[in-house]
């Protein structure tokens, strides 16, 4: 798989941006703050529909326009689509397909998969919880795209039900709807439904990706303790045994059904007295471990930066592994890493279908990935 082209319009600092790509190495060089980034999150975004950088869609559009266009054509088995993302925030986004339109932006899901390295990485091993879930689902939805309605589905049941506890929980005091509480079973219904799919499919990712992770981070740390990651799940010690762990069960949606619509039934009181739902994929983590401590609060700098990096080259080995190669994307990473870890990463993108580089200066860049030079400046992009 591999980029051949990409447009943007009034996408971030850019009013119009036109890059020609081919296979290999292409390398993106320029001072800070002339947009580099900004064209490798407009492909982050159509492999993923969201930001690595932002939450919202609105600082993706360019200050004063009302919308903006990535256009991106994609080669895979030679194949080529054309896929086309308008963004209006505030407004539902519009996607097509070889200029036909789709029914949901999300549609677009799966035609180009990326794994993208860049400095905020250095959050999923610093940051909160919710940083580790992010990274869990959008590599479930590059592995399998049909996940994103999953997770969609998800959130909005989980919303509805904790709009449900806040109204029930008030009934104690005889000031609010007395249906509420009649109808929390059949909500306790739905949100374990999509609750069971969503964490059987990150309880198998994660058994998956488990190896590969280790693998990478004794790649870029050979002298460091051995890293593992390890799903832990609010379900605590209801969780059936050896879910999520590489060579145990595949996680069986039926099971976990079940087993959270105990749990549910077991938090019912302290749920009602909070008004938010306490147990499901929404209060899971990711654990990062290095030796018998926990990464959060204990790696130092280079182990946290090893084992950031550790879980981008370990998903992109998961996914070249299953369904061709990804498109591999670093932003300005190498002025980051040491020799070491410089080589090491060099090593696995200088062997990618594809890889885009961000840097700063050419010194930044190893020897391996000079390929295809731009130098981006003023607003504007020159081959080099």
């Amino acid at each position: 798989m591999y980029l051949r082209h990409l447009q943007v319009t009034d996408f971030r600092s850019w009013p119009q941006a036109d890059l020609a790509l081919e296979p290999g190495p292409t390398v993106l060089v320029g001072q800070n703050g002339r947009g580099k980034t900004n064209l490798l999150e407009a492909i982050g975004y159509i492999a993923t529909l969201g930001s690595h950088r932002v939450a919202t869609d609105a600082p993706l559009v360019r200050h004063g326009c009302e919308r903006a266009l990535i256009r991106v054509a994609v080669v895979n088995d030679d194949r080529e689509l054309t896929v086309e993302l308008e963004i209006t925030p505030g407004k539902a986004n519009r996607a097509r397909i070889n200029r036909g339109a789709v029914g949901k932006p999300r549609d677009v899901l799966g035609i180009l998969r990326t794994v993208l390295f860049s400095p905020e990485d250095l959050a999923l091993v610093r940051g909160d919880p919710g940083e580790r879930r992010r990274f869990m689902d959008e590599l479930l939805v590059l592995r399998a795209p049909r996940y994103a309605g999953v997770r969609a589905d998800y959130e909005k049941v989980l919303k509805q039900r904790n709009a449900l506890l806040k109204t029930a929980g008030k009934r104690r005091t005889g000031r609010e709807d007395p249906y509420a509480l009649s109808t929390l079973d059949v909500w306790d219904d739905h949100l374990s439904v999509a609750g069971a799919a969503l964490l059987a499919a990150r309880l198998n990712l994660i058994a998956d990706l488990a190896p590969y992770t280790a693998a990478a981070y004794m790649g870029v740390a050979p002298d460091s303790r051995p890293a593992k990651i390890a799903y832990k799940s609010s379900l605590g010690e209801a969780m059936p045994e050896g879910y999520g762990v590489p060579d145990g069960p595949r996680a069986d949606e039926a099971v976990l059904k079940e087993v959270l619509v105990e749990a549910m039934g077991r938090s019912r009181n302290l749920e009602l007295e909070r008004g938010v739902s306490m147990v499901g994929p929404h209060r899971d983590e990711l654990d990062l471990v290095l030796g018998e401590a926990p990464a959060k609060g204990y790696a130092s700098h280079g182990e946290s930066w090893s084992f950031a990096l550790a879980l981008r080259l370990g998903s992109y080995e998961l996914l070249r592994g299953e369904a061709g190669e990804p498109v591999l994307l670093l932003d300005d990473v190498f002025a980051e890493l040491d020799r070491r870890r410089r080589a090491r990463l060099a090593e696995v993108a200088a062997g990618a279908e594809q890889v885009l580089v961000t840097a700063a200066v050419d010194e930044d860049v190893p020897a391996e990935l000079a390929g295809h030079r731009f130098l981006v400046a003023d607003g504007e992009i020159h081959r080099g």
